[in-house]
């Protein structure tokens, strides 16, 4: 006599706390890998498109890469609160994988481009999809805290990518760099089958009409939301700027290029040192008032560039240069996970479109904005320095705006309802 047993199917493991933390990280730094892996290689990319070697038409590479970052972002958020989380990281990264191959085949400068927006298609929905799992998984101080760790380890990217991107430029050809992107795609696909899925089915939404309109509404219409995302979009401007621009101005302004890869991970490792502190300390001192004193700090340091170069024809010591743009990268640093956690605070049930619509106008104006700074670049650190004030100072009052119905129910002694803790 023979007995049969019932076979279950096995359940995706519930990762622990490191694990998790790095893949959502390493997800997201998928996005910085596509822009920081090409920076070593833009010289040997004007030579081969026979462009002058001051040329900026490659910075173009960097926006159009950021302008579908921006539009696939609005279709990866919505879809998650239909289908889960994990479908679409899928999706996203096959796109950012073709997107990462064409590219490494495109003959011309135009076909670069529209390869690269394909590929900032893809990058689109690990971004996207990353923020509303952090949602789905905490709330308030909390979500600051999980937000700065993985954008902590998200930041060794930057800071490794440049010098990888200068070894294999040194080896062979630029074109390789994209087929190593493509490879981390493939990686991250195969270890993001041990996530667990974070939205379960009943508090999935349909996709009509009716309802997306609906999730729009609720994002469009909380002033905490709006405030903090004009926030973050303004200082999204003049990182952007300094993303596109970085690679010309240690090479043209500083006669420092050979440096550059060395220059760039280092201001990018002072940013994710301001992470970690973000991580320790946001639960004592509060994600607002935190972020609203690293702002502060931002805009002085950003003001003091302005002034130097303004003393200096726009041309300062290198070294006067660096530890400004330190405390510059890391104030942006400090404000920016807790920015992203105020805005999404009271969207726990739209949190796939909050996230889709805060991703999309941040990339995609911040990328416009940045491009007229690129624009203006005259042989000098004045565009960018004056960049980094003048969006700064708008961010303050966005964030001031956000913040109002806050300082008035303190005013009465009243407590506001859709507020995150503070």
């Amino acid at each position: 006599m023979t007995t049969t047993t019932a076979t279950t199917p096995r359940p995706t493991p519930r990762l622990g706390r490191v694990e998790f933390t790095s893949l959502l990280a390493m997800s997201m730094a998928l996005a910085a890998l596509g822009i920081d892996l090409l920076l070593p290689a833009f010289g040997q990319i004007r030579a081969d498109l026979g462009l002058a070697a001051d040329s900026t038409a490659v910075a173009g590479l960097v926006t159009s890469y950021f302008l579908g970052l921006a539009a696939g972002q609005l279709f990866y958020g919505p879809v998650s609160d239909r289908y889960g989380r994990k479908p679409l990281m899928y999706v996203g990264f096959g796109v950012y994988a073709v997107g990462a191959i064409a590219t490494a085949l495109a003959p011309t400068l135009g076909l670069l481009l529209a390869a690269r927006f394909l590929w900032g298609l893809g990058a689109a929905g690990p971004r996207a999809v990353t923020l509303a799992i952090v949602r789905d998984r905490f709330e308030g101080e909390q979500m600051s805290r999980a937000m700065s760790l993985i954008m902590a380890v998200f930041i060794l990217v930057p800071v490794i990518a440049p010098s990888i991107g200068a070894i294999g430029v040194s080896l062979g050809s630029w074109r390789w760099l994209f087929v190593a992107c493509a490879v981390a795609a493939v990686a991250l696909t195969l270890w993001t089958a041990r996530l667990t899925e974070t939205l379960p089915p009943e508090r999935r939404r349909q996709i009509n009409a009716r309802d997306l309109l609906g999730a729009m509404r609720t994002v469009c219409s909380n002033r905490v939301t709006v405030g903090y995302t004009v926030a973050m979009t303004s200082m999204y401007g003049a990182f952007t700027s300094y993303i596109a621009s970085s690679e010309i101005v240690f090479g043209e302004v500083f006669d420092v290029g050979d440096a550059f890869p060395v220059f760039f991970g280092g201001l990018a490792l002072v940013m994710g040192g301001a992470m970690l502190v973000n991580a320790r300390i946001v639960e004592r001192v509060g994600s607002r008032r935190l972020s609203h004193a690293a702002l502060s700090a931002y805009i002085l340091a950003s003001g003091a560039l302005v002034a130097v170069g303004v003393a200096t024809g726009g041309v300062p010591p290198v070294a006067v240069f660096l530890v400004l743009m330190a405390v510059t990268l890391a104030g942006h640093a400090l404000v920016i996970p807790n920015f992203n956690s105020m805005a999404m605070g009271p969207m726990g049930e739209v949190a796939g479109m909050a996230s889709s619509v805060i991703g999309a106008v941040q990339v995609a104006v911040g990328a416009l904005l940045g491009s007229l700074v690129d624009r203006a670049f005259d042989g000098t650190i004045l565009p960018l320095a004056s960049g980094f004030l003048l969006f700064g100072i708008l961010a303050m009052v966005a964030a001031r705006w956000a913040d109002a119905d806050l300082r008035a129910d303190r005013r009465t002694g009243l407590r506001p309802a859709q507020t995150p803790t503070a």
